[in-house]
């Protein structure tokens, strides 16, 4: 059999790009080295968002892009992506007022908002945002961008994806892949060293951090385009304050942070900018790093936000196109897709840099690359196709919570609600048949045994790190005799070693 379609890259960008390629009715096969959204996918910041200070880098066309995409992936996924307001305090001494109001003022109508609501001026010293801040800061602007399970998307896209024809392999490796008579002969390997090998018309490289390794050592390539490796680190402390809005914070070297309600116990702090070197595996937090996200969110604060609030730490490696920025902070986020074809041989599409909220857009542009070698695949589809558990309108969450309730009112109110919001409408079928806890088996804290049987049949999960850190963040909450009760489970006969936090 030879496949239409090889994509390397279990992220969000290869996931997409493979569920947008399966509903055209091309043969896809996907293969990730390492769990899905195990590298970049799921470090980010957790935001769908237009990116406010990329108007300062003038990057207009990505913004309008991005802006757009916040709309479209809300109805897409109304489980997983929920609407945020922002209050963004005025800081004497950096950006003016009138400088503010006219870049929110374009944020609120590049991308032809419907839904969301607009920006408003916020007083601090009446409104309850500004309780938590120094009297300082006495102005401010609310506007709105939105929240996703950032992990949870790429899951839904490849699950989406495998509903539709693709095949997806994860935990398997792409060690070479060459252009033999037309198309390409690919070997991969799993984790116990079994080799097969798979022939595809095209291949796509969507690796992230590793898109120039695999040009050089999986293709064989000796000039592989570089990507500029930007590290991104985030602190999760505990909540810092009661309301629901988020914070984004101006700092005096002209970059920006993030304070945002988290898991309903904590606020999530981000983000960094720095380049990176070494293993895009293995991206580190630094001392230096966490000393500046807890300084600048003390500039705003009235408590001093110290370490001993520290609760977690991420990291993740952004492969952003070398285009040569003099800084991390002001390399473009913008997606390029480099596109390889030499006379007669087959077709290769590279994947650099993106965020995680066009990926639908990049999926859309990289079948547009590749349709003159598949003329008769069929027409763009994703903009009006909801995602796996997401057939329903973002504004019926609630009811449909309340649905699910009085369906199994045996499920303590939390709980359902994170059920609803894990797995939308797909949460029934798991529970179908349920009448009592009793039914779902043995319990590792809230999870039940019926929803990790869900997640290692629907989603690929295999150990205890998959089900805790990246289809949920449960890691934060569950007790650690319940974590390892959990790692045993899923991996009989091995003793219980110390469970690892994804992204340290």
């Amino acid at each position: 059999m030879i496949y239409d379609l090889f994509i390397i890259g279990g992220g969000v960008n290869g996931c997409g790009i493979a569920r947008d390629a399966a509903g055209r009715g091309l043969k896809v096969f996907l293969a990730e080295q390492g769990d899905l959204a195990s590298g970049t996918s799921s470090a980010s910041t957790k935001l769908i968002h237009g990116g406010l200070r990329y108007l300062e880098h003038y990057e207009f066309r990505l913004v309008r892009e991005a802006l757009i995409e916040r709309e479209v992936l809300l109805s897409a996924a109304p489980h997983i992506i929920w609407p945020l307001r922002f209050v963004l305090p005025h800081h004497k001494g950096l950006r003016a007022w009138p400088i503010l109001r006219l870049g929110l003022f374009l944020y609120d109508h590049l991308g032809g908002r419907k839904v969301l609501p607009g920006t408003r001026s916020v007083d601090l010293r009446t409104d309850v945002t500004g309780q938590p801040l120094k009297e300082s800061f006495s102005r401010g602007y609310e506007y709105s961008d939105c929240w996703v399970e950032d992990a949870r998307l790429v899951v839904l896209n490849a699950r989406d994806a495998e509903a539709r024809g693709a095949v997806i392999r994860t935990r398997t490796k792409c060690t070479s892949a060459r252009r033999v008579n037309g198309v390409w002969e690919l070997t991969i390997s799993g984790q116990d060293g079994t080799e097969d090998k798979i022939r595809a018309s095209a291949l796509i490289n969507a690796a992230g951090p590793w898109v120039s390794q695999v040009l050089g050592a999986v293709v064989g390539r000796n000039d592989p385009d570089k990507i500029r490796m930007v590290k991104g680190s985030h602190l999760v402390v505990d909540k810092l304050y009661d309301h629901d809005r988020c914070y984004i914070f101006q700092n005096a070297d002209g970059r920006i942070c993030f304070a945002i309600p988290y898991e309903q116990d904590f606020t999530l702090i981000g983000t960094t900018d720095e380049d990176h070197k070494g293993d895009p595996g293995k991206p580190q937090i630094s001392e230096a790093e966490t000393d500046y996200m807890l300084r600048s969110v003390s500039e705003y604060f009235k408590k001093p936000v110290t370490r001993s609030n520290l609760r977690w730490a991420y990291s993740g490696i952004r492969p952003l196109y070398d285009d040569g920025a003099s800084k991390a902070q002001e390399a473009t986020r913008d997606y390029v897709l480099k596109l390889d074809h030499p006379d007669g041989g087959a077709p290769l599409l590279s994947v650099f840099g993106g965020k995680i909220t066009t990926f639908r857009k990049l999926a859309e542009s990289a079948m547009d690359k590749i349709e003159p070698f598949f003329p008769k695949m069929g027409k763009p589809w994703t903009k009006s196709a909801a995602l796996p558990g997401g057939d329903f309108p973002f504004a019926d969450v609630e009811s449909r919570i309340a649905d699910l309730g009085q369906k199994f009112p045996f499920l303590e109110p939390g709980n359902l609600r994170r059920l609803f919001r894990a797995y939308g409408t797909d949460a029934e079928k798991m529970l179908k048949g349920a009448v009592s806890p009793a039914d779902l088996g043995r319990r590792f804290g809230v999870l039940s045994e019926r929803e990790v049987e869900w997640l290692k049949r629907k989603e690929w999960a295999r150990t205890a790190d998959d089900i805790l850190w990246r289809r949920s963040k449960l890691g934060l909450h569950m007790a650690k005799e319940d974590q390892h009760a959990l790692q045993s489970y899923m991996t009989p006969g091995v003793e219980a070693i110390e469970l690892k936090h994804a992204g340290e």
